[in-house]
């Protein structure tokens, strides 16, 4: 589990495919501390580290991406140099700073606008149809690996507003129009709808 509190800004310095594909991503976290076989969220998909080092200074840790993970998230669109949102899994007794978070994306949702709101950005995002009534104003929202609340809900349409703090210790500073995200609905609203949903 996770919290949506992004604690790393990542490099992917290789992609490989090897039956499965395999991302090498650089970091600031120190390898010694992760266990072979960890979870960490990679912009906002919990992926298993299957190696780990340090070269020439530069530490770094591997995992592996299947069809079905790079089917149903934006794995399949990194690239060699990418920045990606990082976060290791949640300790008992850790500060739950975000909302409960498992790593488990449903959806891409695209940006379609990026305006100037104060001192921080007003994004738009767009989801796809079936996703669009797990989003509500208010409600906790996890988009690349970050927990964001909600602002307005239109249609399939939806509204947050990122501080200057936060888009500058994430990828948020950097994200265009366009851009594809992982999006995971608030674990508390999937089962809700699945409580009211007619047999």
């Amino acid at each position: 589990m996770f919290t949506g509190i992004v604690t790393d800004v990542g490099k992917i310095s290789t992609i490989e495919q090897k039956g499965d594909m395999r991302y090498v991503i650089e970091t600031s976290y120190d390898p010694t501390t992760i266990a072979l076989g960890a979870s960490i969220m990679c912009d906002g998909c919990c992926l298993t580290v299957v190696e780990k080092g340090t070269m020439n200074g530069t530490n770094w840790f591997a995992v592996d991406a299947s069809k079905e993970t790079l089917d149903c998230t934006s794995l399949a669109d990194w690239t060699e140099g990418r920045s990606i949102n990082l976060e290791r899994a949640l300790k008992v007794g850790d500060e739950l700073g975000g909302h409960i978070v498992s790593g488990h994306v449903d959806c891409v949702a695209e940006i379609t606008d990026i305006r100037d709101e104060g001192d921080s950005k007003r994004f738009t995002f767009r989801v796809p149809t079936n996703q669009r009534f797990f989003i509500a104003p208010k409600g906790s929202v996890t988009l690349s690996g970050t927990s964001l609340t909600v602002n307005e809900v239109e249609g399939d349409t939806f509204g947050v507003n990122i501080i200057p703090h936060t888009q500058e210790v994430t990828t948020w500073g950097h994200a265009k129009v366009g851009d594809k995200i992982n999006l995971e609905i608030d674990v508390l609203a999937r089962y809700v709808a699945r409580l009211t949903q007619e047999d």
